[in-house]
């Protein structure tokens, strides 16, 4: 087998339509509405890119070559893909169970398509180890990563074992990933450290911290049974404005159920909070992200993903200790971009 990177589009949904239609698609080719998988000439379809795309530079047709061939041509059955999931800091793992496909029926993409089988999902990144997360971090949409033994580990982590046999692939000019996500890999490192300094309920202080940093006054609970209060947070000098919120943080790896969200509902009538918070760095079932809306002026959801956007845009206000704790510093870059994005 060979592992392959393909990176969907930057929207959720393009994520949840990979994983519900069992399939992963190439951007690049949506232009071309024709079968792509006659052509095993690179130099053909050099030709035939440029053609339909006469007002690219050479540099990114060359770049669209190189991407739609190997999703045509150098792929295989059988071979691993790995999709990150940016947004939600997940990694999901599928198996390539058919060859290339056009649908020349379709009136919007995808046009080209590969059909897989989901080897393990929602994968957290932080399984992964630095280097893997580094050569999954270039900003190409397809290409090989380049961590040492990436198949066999992978292949690990998924709980299949190792493959009994893996088929190197011909590197090519242009497989190499052209750049890194710095702002990503970055956030990596900030994740992994946070779990490292906030286990089990040192997570409700890191979690208090940023309520305080927002303008809260808060009261924690004590270690031990808290029926279902983690921490109180109100507005005002001395947290007696509104709004009066009542907060419970789960920091557990597993998502939390709806339970524990009616447990939290129920609280907030007995603690008389005008609205809830509840915090889990593994996330939520389906049943709960489905009462999201519902609940929507009444109790806010933070996973991982949300936890660590709310330290990062309070960080300069957070006290000495947490910023001593996790220490940070912003840079200025320029944008990552993929110029053969679609």
């Amino acid at each position: 087998m060979a592992l392959w990177l393909v990176r969907p589009g930057r929207n959720d949904s393009d994520v949840v339509r990979i994983l519900s239609e069992n399939r992963i698609w190439i951007g690049q080719g949506q232009g071309i509405h024709r079968d792509l998988g006659k052509i095993r000439d690179k130099d053909q379809l050099a030709r035939l890119v440029e053609e339909s795309r006469p007002d690219d530079s050479s540099q990114k047709r060359g770049s669209f070559v190189g991407k739609i061939f190997s999703f045509t041509n150098r792929m295989n059955v059988g071979d691993w893909v790995v999709v990150p999931n940016g947004t939600k800091g997940t990694i999901h793992i599928a198996e390539i169970t058919s060859d290339y496909v056009f649908d020349p029926k379709a009136t919007e993409k995808p046009f080209h398509y590969r059909n897989v089988k989901w080897i393990k999902t929602a994968i957290p990144r932080t399984d992964f180890d630095p280097d893997l997360l580094y050569s999954f971090g270039g900003q190409s949409t397809i290409y090989l990563p380049k961590a040492k033994d990436a198949e066999l580990r992978v292949k690990e982590l998924a709980g299949k074992g190792r493959p009994e046999r893996v088929v190197p692939v011909p590197v090519e000019n242009g497989d190499e990933p052209p750049g890194v996500d710095y702002e990503l890999l970055a956030r990596d490192q900030i994740t992994n450290l946070i779990i490292r300094k906030y286990k089990g309920h040192e997570l409700e202080r890191f979690v208090e911290a940023i309520l305080i940093a927002r303008g809260y006054v808060t009261h924690r609970s004590p270690t031990g049974p808290d029926k279902g209060v983690d921490i109180l947070a109100a507005a005002g000098p001395l947290g007696f404005a509104n709004p009066r919120i009542c907060v419970q943080v789960k920091a557990t790896e597993g998502p939390v159920d709806a339970p524990t969200l009616n447990q939290l509902i129920g609280t907030m009538q007995n603690v008389k909070a005008d609205q809830g918070l509840l915090v889990s760095w593994g996330g939520f079932t389906k049943a709960v992200e489905k009462e999201r809306a519902a609940q929507f002026f009444h109790v806010r959801l933070w996973d991982r993903e949300a936890l660590i956007d709310e330290f990062l845009g309070v960080y300069d206000k957070l006290d000495a200790e947490i910023r001593a704790e996790i220490p940070i510093k912003q840079i200025w870059s320029i944008a990552a971009q993929d110029d053969d994005e679609e």
